[in-house]
């Protein structure tokens, strides 16, 4: 049984949770990490607010909050504290890092952050909250989305950088090899089939998303990469791009089950014999007493959109009714991947 002392330890963690996201962010935005990448040496803190245009007194205690949440490192020297990345910062939170996050965390910054007032309204309520929390008359997640192109830049870039992280642990998961004509339904960007055609030189991915979404997606690959092409087209309403294996990366925890049973019912019909769905999510344990990740992603779902996550076994059961069989399925490190094949 844990200790008085671990269980206040907890409580205080969990009830500054939300400052120490916002620590991490404002270190961001202010171009923290971005600074002690590009000057390849420490810095002090003074030297730090002059060049990021911020009070000192105000620079050296954020630092500090850094130091403590293990984002920065500090040396002393001549009774002065030095200052630099952790490995972490290098890897993720500046623009530049290889597999930066900046775009994800600009958008739980900007978007998921402030929306949690509404929160317990949409526990009691039980349904969405996009009208308060973007103060508009819309209802539908998706298309507050692509309101405008700044919120759909915002978006897009969100996923991009998340998938820079996730991407090729998911696609890695089950051999995929044999399938060569992919679609990725709701891809948003083509970062996702970079993946898969990295893994899989001799395949071709479709990305079927919003025309709107497919509009500025496809204008930002590369015009020899050939292998990656875009159709616009609204998945429920829509005939689906002809395709080996169709992926649904982060799409059905949108949607509740009866929408999730009629995409893949149309799936199934789409897919020749032995052709197959690869579905992408953070999946419940059977008992749902987690991951934390899921648990998260459910109550962000509750927030903004009519779905949810799920366990295995409902996966399991939607695929089933759908149609599909021959179900695998592959824990990954943050998300997980099932699959069903025709």
């Amino acid at each position: 049984m844990d200790s008085e002392e671990e269980m206040l330890k907890s409580l205080f963690q969990q009830q500054h949770g939300f400052l120490i996201s916002k620590i991490m962010f404002t270190a961001c935005e202010l171009g923290v990490f971005d600074l002690l990448l590009e000057s390849e040496e420490t810095l002090t803190s003074t030297v730090i607010a002059e060049r990021l245009g911020t009070s000192h007194v105000g620079m050296e205690r954020l630092l500090e909050a850094c130091v403590g949440l293990k984002l920065l490192r500090i040396e002393k020297k001549d009774n002065e504290g030095l200052y630099g990345n952790t490995e972490l910062a290098n890897l993720c939170l500046a623009k530049s890092s290889p597999k930066s996050q900046y775009q994800y965390m600009k958008l739980l910054s900007d978007i998921s952050y402030p929306s949690l007032q509404y929160l317990a309204e949409a526990v009691r309520e039980g349904k969405n909250q996009i009208q308060s929390v973007f103060g508009t008359s819309e209802k539908d997640w998706f298309k507050v989305n692509c309101s405008s192109k700044e919120e759909l830049q915002r978006f897009s870039s969100a996923m991009e950088d998340a998938w820079s992280l996730y991407g090729e642990d998911v696609m890695s998961a089950l051999d995929l090899s044999c399938f060569h004509v992919v679609c990725d339904l709701g891809g948003s960007s083509d970062a996702l089939a970079k993946k898969y055609i990295s893994l899989y030189p001799n395949s071709k991915v479709t990305i079927f998303d919003l025309p709107e979404v497919v509009e500025r997606a496809k204008n930002l690959v590369s015009s020899e990469e050939q292998r990656i092409t875009f159709q616009g087209g609204n998945f429920f309403n829509d005939p689906f791009p002809e395709a080996d294996l169709y992926i649904l990366a982060r799409v059905l925890h949108d949607w509740d089950d009866e929408k999730c049973l009629t995409l893949l019912t149309k799936l199934h019909k789409a897919c020749k014999p032995g052709g197959g769905v690869l579905i992408v999510e953070t999946v419940l344990n059977e008992d749902r007493s987690g991951p934390i990740e899921a648990h998260i992603y459910s109550m962000r779902m509750l927030l903004y959109t009519e779905g949810k996550e799920r366990t295995l076994s409902e996966y399991s059961g939607l695929l089933g009714a759908a149609g599909f069989n021959e179900i695998q399925f592959k824990k990954r490190k943050f998300l997980d991947v099932v699959f069903g094949r025709k």
